[in-house]
């Protein structure tokens, strides 16, 4: 274990404060992740900016959560995939794409198993796509606009993913209920 300090608001560096107490008003309480991440007031105003930003993207919740949770499964965060899923319920999000996504099995339209499919190759390809993949996500009804929203979402993700590997963030209690572990077969892009 690294160590990584947990703050909290009586911890934190001055610069961290506000936003930990942005944190409190979003969430009702501190998540694990933000405390680890005000160590660096930068780090987490970055994070909160990216998150706002890309909630306000032309997607919806499910294709919102598609790109989290796809990003989050292929990183195997302990911690994301579990708040992820917490947080689509909050967004009302159908069982069926929530549990598709962290089993790894088809979604239930093929917009959104584009979109999955699109995600996991930008990740897995580090962005270097190939015109047959980017003529795919456009039949799909997918625009230039969504792919760099797509982009913006990884950005995010690699934050916390990478964070939260490096610091063994501890699970918050609010989503303990739904701990994950990556299955046998990751999805094909």
């Amino acid at each position: 274990m690294t160590d990584f300090p947990l703050h909290d608001m009586e911890s934190a560096p001055e610069a961290s404060k506000p936003l930990l107490e942005n944190s409190i008003k979003a969430f009702g309480r501190l998540p694990g992740l933000h405390r680890v991440m005000s160590e660096s007031p930068q780090h987490l105003e970055a994070y909160h900016m990216l998150h706002k930003l890309f909630q306000e993207t032309a997607f919806d919740a499910e294709e919102l959560t598609v790109v989290w949770q796809t990003i989050n499964v292929e990183h195997e965060c302990h911690y994301c995939v579990p708040a992820h899923t917490g947080i689509a319920k909050m967004m009302k999000v159908d069982d069926a794409i929530i549990d598709a996504l962290r089993n790894e099995t088809p979604l239930p339209t093929d917009k959104l198993e584009a979109l999955r499919r699109f995600t996991l190759q930008v990740v897995r390809q580090r962005g270097a796509m190939e015109p047959a993949q980017m003529q795919a996500f456009f039949a799909a009804g997918y625009t230039h606009r969504a792919v760099l929203d797509v982009v913006l979402g990884l950005a995010q993700k690699v934050m916390s993913n990478y964070v939260n590997h490096m610091a063994e963030t501890p699970m918050d209690d609010a989503f303990k209920a739904f701990a994950w572990q990556r299955g046998a077969s990751p999805v094909a892009a």
